[in-house]
């Protein structure tokens, strides 16, 4: 019941860091994401990985909200009802995750636990959070070379 909750936070999270105007909030939301990511990799068995994922979240939450900081204008209002409607869209796409559950199907597939899998094909995991951070790094970069450029 542990793993479906956090499921249910990660994807509430994510829709919040996803939708939500303001870059604070945003990273307040993906904070969250990572958080509760790291966790479900320490509640798995995988330590290494929530480790590694609480590390590179750090780095990633701090590179984002300098970045946002300098690149936002003016901070927006966000509207009670846009909140609700974000929350309410998370809790919708967690259902699956609360009601069907992984750990009771485990070995199904492919004859190995979803703990063995996680620490044995975290080479994937981190690899595609690599390709994800410098995707973000080098679109800040452009961003704030072009607005330095163009004197604004």
């Amino acid at each position: 019941m542990i793993l479906e909750l956090l499921s249910a936070g990660l994807v509430i999270s994510a829709c919040l860091a996803i939708f939500l105007d303001e870059a604070v909030y945003s990273v307040v939301a993906l904070a969250g994401t990572f958080f509760l990511t790291s966790m479900l990799y320490a509640l798995s068995g995988s330590i290494f990985a929530a480790v590694f994922q609480f590390a590179v979240g750090a780095g990633t939450l701090a590179i984002l909200f300098l970045s946002g900081e300098m690149l936002s204008e003016t901070p927006v209002k966000v509207p009670q009802k846009t909140l609700l409607s974000l929350v309410a869209v998370g809790v919708l796409l967690s259902l699956p995750a609360v009601f069907l559950s992984i750990s009771d199907q485990a070995t199904i597939f492919s004859g190995i636990t979803f703990e063995e899998a996680l620490w044995d094909l975290r080479a994937i995991d981190v690899v595609l959070q690599g390709f994800v951070i410098m995707t973000v790094a080098l679109g800040i970069v452009i961003i704030l070379h072009e607005k330095r450029k163009g004197g604004k």
